[in-house]
């Protein structure tokens, strides 16, 4: 419901009423009195909903008390159970507010209206990949027939919860969240589900919350498992024989994908340190000491650069494992600065300037996760949403800390200059990279 009229307004007609300029009709209690009047259409916004709570309160107690008043005078006490009914709604208002109006939440497998408001949050454009997620989604929703918010939020927690409150008040029936932090929004997506809103999200798991109800996303420890298992492969095959010295990257520690994509790469690359074949010079192999904070690119260099400084005056360094594309060229170009031979880096996201470099033999490998793959598996399950067919059915979860959440997981792929055009052959702007 929204609440047609200023509060101002509300309190000045509020006061007319309990002053006995406005009769209240017998059997009508406040709640429905305001409806009557035109303050109330539908639904109450968080904000709005809190001050009519506080004039309803006021109302009522300011009518119980003129009640007594005329029952002391001889009025009939047939008035009283309309004040006892009005105590009840108003009492079940307070309850609803507090309880972030569950009562209005859509029932699971309830479908709604073609053309709907559909909101997209992603946590920034800085790179390629959430890039054209943006256009993507754009393009697609708008095609399906909706009417899509997308917005990006610079990497910034409440720039994102406050995009993702505007959505909610803008009618969104489903809001699709690549979050910062999966484990920072619980508090608006629990708003966004008591408005019976749908929360699907979008490439990271969101955590620490019931509400979300399925999650889009590539494996991120599959993804991992890939990217050890290619570095192993670019050593022997650019390298020769180990023992290799090898140093590691992971990516923003806030992403719940980052550390899954170490996990991975580790599960492949921890018995291979533990036989001596690969040397971690600088010693750092936990995620901690490895993670590059925002994913930053300069970080990640400028962590190069301080590492071949400490480590490698007299040696050469063999192999980088790299989470992502962006933090992959930063490695190489610090490598390049050092006067060190560029060693067999892995990558993540397909990023076109990286493409170009997987083709002319400067970074080992790169992971392709199409975009548009991703986003047309989101905009599917949003039409089954809105016909009503509820989340598709899926075997894949994870307990995100409050609920096993239905993963809705594709398949990436290790993309090399062997395999490049096979990859792309169906991707003409990257097929146009490789020459």
């Amino acid at each position: 419901m929204y609440i047609t009229k200023e509060p101002a307004e509300l309190q000045r007609r509020a006061d007319r009423k309990v002053s006995g300029l406005v009769a209240l009709p017998s059997g009508l209690n406040i709640t429905m009195y305001l409806l009557q009047e035109g303050f109330i259409t539908g639904g109450i916004t968080m904000y709005r909903k809190k001050v009519l709570t506080l004039i309803l309160s006021a109302t009522l107690a300011m009518t119980a008390l003129s009640a007594c008043g005329s029952a002391r005078e001889g009025s009939a006490p047939a008035e009283a159970p309309a004040a006892n009914e009005a105590a009840a709604d108003t009492s079940a208002d307070a309850k609803t507010d507090n309880a972030q109006d569950t009562s209005e939440a859509a029932p699971a497998g309830a479908g709604f209206e073609a053309g709907a408001t559909i909101g997209i949050s992603l946590p920034w454009l800085g790179t390629q990949n959430w890039k054209e997620a943006e256009t993507m989604f754009t393009e697609q929703l708008t095609e399906a027939g909706y009417n899509p918010i997308v917005q990006a939020a610079d990497q910034k927690v409440p720039q994102q919860q406050q995009q993702i409150e505007s959505m909610i008040e803008n009618g969104a029936k489903a809001i699709v969240v690549g979050p910062i932090d999966g484990t920072q929004l619980g508090s608006v997506l629990e708003q966004a589900k008591a408005a019976g809103v749908y929360v699907i999200g979008y490439d990271r798991l969101i955590e620490n919350t019931e509400a979300v109800d399925g999650v889009v996303q590539f494996g991120s420890v599959r993804t991992g498992v890939m990217q050890g298992q290619a570095l192993l492969d670019g050593l022997k095959e650019k390298k020769g024989e180990g023992p290799y010295n090898v140093e590691l990257f992971g990516g923003g520690p806030a992403d719940p994908n980052a550390p899954n994509f170490f996990k991975g790469a580790m599960s492949v690359l921890q018995p291979e340190i533990d036989a001596g074949n690969i040397v971690i010079v600088s010693g750092q192999t936990d995620f901690t000491q490895c993670a590059t904070e925002d994913w930053d690119n300069s970080k990640a260099q400028k962590r190069m650069d301080s590492l071949l400084a400490g480590n490698y005056s007299d040696k050469e360094i063999d192999g980088v494992l790299s989470p992502n594309d962006g933090i992959g060229r930063a490695i190489i170009t610090s490598c390049e600065d050092a006067g060190q031979q560029i060693p067999v880096v892995t990558g993540l996201d397909a990023e076109n300037e990286s493409v170009e470099w997987v083709w002319q033999g400067k970074q080992y490998c790169t992971v392709a996760k199409p975009t548009q793959d991703l986003v047309a598996k989101t905009v599917e399950i949003i039409n089954s949403l809105q016909a009503g067919n509820g989340m598709p059915a899926t075997d894949v979860s994870t307990n995100n800390g409050k609920i096993d959440v239905p993963i809705y997981e594709l398949d990436p792929v290790v993309v090399t200059k062997d395999n490049a055009k096979e990859v792309f052959a169906n991707d003409p702007d990257r097929m146009a990279l490789l020459k």
